[in-house]
């Protein structure tokens, strides 16, 4: 087994329970109130039935049965009211500055005690699609929300009887126990008005409290998942990971990750097949590992949960849909119900898809990685430069700027317009800063070619997503060429017309001087937010502080 999800011995079970939010969980998951779901097709019963389901009749899921489906399973929509969006204002993770665990426990002791006369369904997966890492995952979810259920379910590999088999042949994590993620979100608490997604990381297991985003679930789980994997050698990504294979009889190969927030363009660039030119092969778009000393990358999801916003009615992409969130629904001529997309409703429609809307999918990749991107919002970039040097690139990653997405649900006084640093594009970490720095500095180090792929707006143009993927060709084929970034050590540009930047220009030099010297304070400020955990090594600094000076 991957994980270790029942009692051994004394000694390991000491390990796994330190402080008493892994046994609280747990323990709740036995209780005579809680009903285990154990295949997909009795999720999709329930979630069909769940009030306020919406069946789209006119959408039936596309080989429904390969998916342990029953044959006349449709897409099944479930909306929200107010909320659209995942909070990160509301997380509390053990071992950060300012969280009592003694405190928090007794809350969550408290509402899982008030949760006792509700039925819950509980579920089973493997976050991890190759034997090399896989962990197991339980989750336990109040009657009324079947859908977050079967979304959960259908977005991760639920444990059918090939995974139960390969799960058991999997890589030994000894330190590490199953995830049990327990939720509510009936819960209330006046000190907690945004809910409460509380993470005791190193234990592997979360509450997810007064929050129904699906959303919440999956990244909830993820955040536990991506710690395993941090703790275990590999470098965790917030990304999506391709192979290219040049069709010119070469048989080269070129394997790249790219790392966004969402909106950021890192799912059009992981799906992009550019008119057929290469043979495309796609990891994942949104959660993988890659094992930094070996370099192969692994999925940790079969299925992607995507934006509606790009996927009209009558999209043929629409044909891959498992379940929809915050969508509007309306009726065919024949009586049919169908999806509603394009945000029309609400911000931040979501769909999961099933693993066939790439038919070039596969779990592993072992070709090593050749190229990393960070994919950014800053308008005094060009739309790509090349880094040199292991430790700017890593820490160009580390401070990634780009800006919120209506996938986020911000605290009240949050400007959603401002230019903000989200390192390594993952919101989701619960684990010191500096471990996925090391894991990407020693990648950089080992050869891999680091890239800043500007997505928004270059000063006031906007950087076209046909532009990203042609620079993204000439990068591959190896055709692009570059000149020096204002005469910054480290820093080059490819040259585009209409896109050039001028450090002649007092007024652009100031603000690209600027947006370094805020990059320089957030890996300052790292030294003392939230108690020193995310503290940066020096020469993180130094990388930086060595651009600046570059521009003096």
């Amino acid at each position: 087994m991957a994980t270790q999800g029942y009692f051994v011995d004394l000694e390991s079970f000491k390990k796994l329970n330190p402080n008493p939010v892994r046994t609280t969980i747990e323990s709740a998951f036995y209780g005579n109130n809680v009903v285990q779901v154990k295949d997909t097709a009795t999720a999709y019963r329930l979630a069909k039935n769940s009030p306020g389901t919406i069946e789209m009749t006119a959408m039936p899921v596309y080989r429904a049965a390969d998916l342990g489906l029953p044959e006349d399973a449709n897409v099944l929509l479930f909306n929200d009211g107010a909320v659209f969006g995942r909070c990160a204002a509301a997380r509390r993770i053990v071992g950060e500055a300012g969280v009592s665990t003694t405190a928090l426990a007794t809350i969550l002791r408290e509402a899982i005690h008030n949760g006792r006369f509700r039925k819950f369904y509980s579920a089973r997966a493997v976050i991890g699609l190759d034997e090399d890492f896989m962990v197991g995952a339980n989750i336990m979810i109040p009657e009324g929300f079947e859908n977050n259920l079967y979304s959960w379910m259908m977005n991760f590999q639920y444990m059918n009887a090939e995974y139960e088999e390969r799960y058991k042949k999997s890589r030994h994590l000894p330190n590490d126990g199953d995830i049990f993620v327990y939720s509510d979100p009936y819960w209330t608490h006046p000190d907690f008005p945004l809910g409460l997604a509380f993470f005791s990381p190193e234990q592997n297991c979360a509450a997810i409290l007064g929050m129904r985003y699906f959303g919440e679930f999956k990244k909830g789980t993820l955040t536990l998942a991506w710690g395993v994997a941090a703790r275990n050698g590999y470098a965790s990504c917030h990304g999506g990971l391709k192979r290219y294979e040049l069709k010119d009889g070469s048989g080269k190969k070129f394997v790249l990750a790219a790392f966004g927030l969402s909106g950021s363009g890192k799912s059009t660039i992981t799906h992009a097949k550019h008119g057929g030119k290469y043979n495309v092969t796609v990891l994942h778009d949104d959660a993988v590992v890659i094992n930094v000393k070996e370099k192969y990358a692994i999925a940790l999801e079969p299925a992607y949960f995507d934006k509606m916003q790009d996927y009209p009615i009558g999209c043929p992409d629409n044909k891959y849909l498992l379940t929809l969130q915050n969508c509007g629904a309306t009726r065919t001529a024949d009586g049919k119900v169908m999806v509603v997309s394009e945000d029309i409703r609400n911000g931040n429609g979501r769909a999961v898809k099933s693993r066939f809307w790439t038919p070039n999918r596969i779990d592993r990749i072992d070709e090593p990685l050749n190229a990393i991107c960070w994919l950014m919002k800053d308008p005094t970039l060009p739309p790509v430069v090349k880094l040199a040097g292991p430790s700017l690139a890593s820490v160009m990653g580390a401070t990634l700027a780009t800006k919120r997405t209506t996938a986020e649900r911000l605290a009240p006084g949050v400007d959603p317009d401002a230019l903000v640093i989200e390192s390594y594009a993952n919101p989701f970490r619960t684990y010191p800063l500096e471990m996925d720095y090391a894991r990407f500095r020693q990648l950089f180090e080992d050869g891999v070619q680091c890239y800043i792929l500007n997505t928004g707006f270059f000063t006031e143009k906007k950087v076209p997503k046909e532009m990203t993927l042609t620079i993204l060709e000439s990068i591959v084929e190896e055709k692009a060429q570059w000149k020096r970034l204002g005469g910054i050590e480290g820093m080059e540009y490819m040259p585009i017309e209409g896109f050039e930047p001028d450090f002649g220009d007092a007024a652009y030099r100031a603000q690209f001087a600027n947006r370094m010297n805020d990059r320089l304070k957030f890996v300052k400020s790292r030294d003392t937010a939230k108690g020193g955990i995310d503290k940066l090594p020096q020469d993180a600094h130094e990388a930086i502080e060595k651009v600046i000076n570059s521009l003096k």
